[in-house]
């Protein structure tokens, strides 16, 4: 909540490891809702303002609104997060707003519970009244409320499928828009004729509001036949009564031009670009050059991780197309696609960083004077306790010191058990926001 300093930066020659730690510090430092909501807020209303919210950072979202509006202004308001990540509340900040916990990545009833309240506090609103929605990534999961005829276990079937199927994030909130009650601007719809305001943390490449959480707040212009043919691609099972509302178009969403939507105001107020400028900012104030591949990088992880390999071995070995000492940043959202696992192998465990740094590992084959460090800015890596995983030079020597084998954890999605073997973990805790993946690549 404070704008304490972050700490200097270590020397990149003497600690490359925690050089690239503490840019990937910086980078989620600038992405904490207090730096820049103010600017963001409209002044009270004459009616009521409500506070409706979900996402990963909506714990740090509701604590900085609430320390930024107004004292002697009513506020009141539900907002869902992912288990575990409300913030401790800052001393002598009262608490104006309920937050609540559900789970994330697959939904649960906790979610359903949730996005039933959130829905119902939109009832009876007027023109004097101001709603503020708080939305960052993770409001897809979070703010669960089935269409009409499914129930949650459809969806968390659904869900599940999409998260294995190595769909990208815009073809599953494509889907995940049209089999909801208030995600792809149904939320929006149900605040009408209240003034509302969206202020978002961007976890999506491109940072398209419609997109991030699903777009609750935002017109669709995505449409059901559009859902039904990502689901028919990656071979996703549908009940009957689902795919003739898909086909038939009555599930479809609210779309751009709807005069619900007029006077909708929706801010950025953190996006993945601005953390990995912050972080090569950090860089080239220790001297280190700083280059900022992009913030929107899709496609799988281990291969996106031997596209950067072949880039940084390139600079390590013949300068080009960076003079070396200098350090590689990129974003965005990689995917992983989960391998049918082979009869007694053990199950995987691992998110799109640590796959990132297997892909990573393999390609350089040991390149000397690479350090690289992959992580997921919300701290959480998949479902598993780290935020991502580091590599050195000296890697693939220690785990065949180890006996680990690098194929086989790729094989079964392992990047979990292949980087806490190695000690490599990076694990934060949840930091309460989130910009999506964090990349750097330093060499030297």
């Amino acid at each position: 909540m404070s704008h304490i300093p972050p700490p200097a930066l270590a020397d990149p020659r003497r600690d490359p490891q925690q050089f690239l730690l503490d840019l990937y510090q910086r980078a989620v430092q600038r992405a904490q809702p207090l730096h820049s909501m103010a600017q963001y807020l409209p002044p009270p209303p004459k009616g009521r303002t409500v506070v409706l919210g979900a996402g990963k950072a909506g714990g740090s979202m509701a604590q900085a609104l609430e320390a930024l509006w107004p004292q002697d202004a009513p506020l009141s308001g539900l907002v869902v997060t992912r288990y575990g990540h409300i913030p401790p509340r800052p001393p002598g900040l009262a608490q104006r707003l309920e937050v609540v916990e559900a789970a994330h990545p697959v939904p649960d009833a906790a979610g359903l519970a949730a996005a039933e309240r959130i829905l119902a506090l939109t009832q009876g609103l007027t023109a004097d009244d101001l709603v503020l929605c708080l939305i960052s990534g993770g409001g897809s999961a979070l703010l669960t409320l089935p269409a009409d005829g499914m129930d949650l276990q459809d969806k968390q079937r659904i869900n599940q499928a999409l998260l294995e199927s190595g769909a990208a994030i815009g073809e599953m909130n494509c889907v995940r828009k049209h089999l909801s009650r208030i995600k792809g601007g149904r939320l929006a719809a149900a605040c009408y004729p209240a003034k509302l305001v969206t202020l978002t943390i961007s976890d999506v490449p491109g940072d398209d509001p419609s997109v991030i959480a699903s777009g609750p707040t935002v017109p669709d212009a995505s449409t059901c036949a559009e859902a039904l043919a990502i689901l028919n691609r990656y071979q996703i099972a549908l009940p009957e009564r689902l795919r003739a509302a898909l086909e038939d178009g009555s599930l479809e969403t609210p779309k751009p031009g709807d005069p619900r939507f007029a006077g909708h105001e929706v801010h950025l107020i953190a996006t993945p670009q601005q953390s990995l400028d912050a972080a090569a900012a950090a860089a080239r104030t220790a001297g280190i050059a700083a280059h900022v591949l992009s913030d929107e990088i899709e496609g799988e992880s281990r291969e996106i991780g031997k596209m950067h390999a072949a880039l940084a071995r390139a600079v390590a070995r013949h300068g080009s197309p960076f003079a070396k000492p200098c350090v590689i940043l990129s974003g965005g959202e990689t995917t992983v696609t989960i391998r049918p696992r082979q009869p007694g192998a053990a199950k995987g465990r691992g998110g799109r960083a640590g796959e990132f740094c297997m892909g990573l590992a393999q390609a350089l084959q040991g390149q000397g004077g690479v350090w690289a460090l992959a992580a997921d800015t919300d701290g959480i890596d998949g479902v598993e306790d780290n935020a991502g995983a580091r590599l050195a030079p000296d890697t693939l020597q220690r785990a065949a010191a180890l006996q680990l084998r690098l194929s086989d954890h790729l094989d079964r999605n392992d990047a979990y058990g292949f980087f806490e073997a190695l000690g490599d973990l990076v694990v934060t805790g949840p930091t309460h926001t989130n910009v999506n993946d964090f990349r750097a690549i330093l060499i030297l």
